[in-house]
């Protein structure tokens, strides 16, 4: 069944508010293989120029794309046991930092078939609660065989 092209445009409602600790964010870091101390030791970070530790450049994956999602969906078509994911970046104004509480709020930007693949493109804006941008993650999923 092909998605809803419909959700082109859509947003989602903005995410209950995610509040970052050091532990999800040393957490983050160990499962990602990345020692760099700014990730897990407050002085390090602070002797970096940071008020507090920060998170590894991927770290939204965590949060960005859930309450609130229009994944989902039941009308967008999605077959989650049919995923994969494509590819991601992020575009930071700051670093993320514990301490943080984000919110945010994911857009379909693009619905496309490649071969018997449809691949669906997320934007995610995470911001403060008290509405400072802090990235934009943006998010490639491929539905296997969603195109036959």
């Amino acid at each position: 069944m092909a998605l809803n092209r419909d959700f082109v445009g859509r947003a989602s409602a903005p995410s209950a508010p995610y509040e970052v600790s050091r532990v999800k964010i040393k957490e983050f870091a160990a499962a990602i293989g990345d020692d760099n101390p700014v990730y897990r030791d407050r002085e390090a970070a602070r002797a970096a120029g940071h008020p507090d530790v920060i998170a590894p450049p991927t770290f939204p994956i965590v949060f960005s794309l859930s309450g609130g999602s229009i994944l989902t969906d039941p009308e967008l078509g999605l077959n989650l046991a049919m995923v994969v994911h494509g590819e991601q970046r992020f575009e930071y104004r700051r670093p993320i930092r514990a301490g943080d509480e984000l919110v945010s709020v994911s857009m379909v930007t693009d619905i496309r078939v490649v071969g018997r693949n449809e691949l669906i493109t997320v934007r995610s804006d995470v911001t403060t609660v008290e509405g400072e941008d802090v990235c934009v993650a943006y998010n490639t999923i491929v539905e296997r065989g969603g195109a036959s």
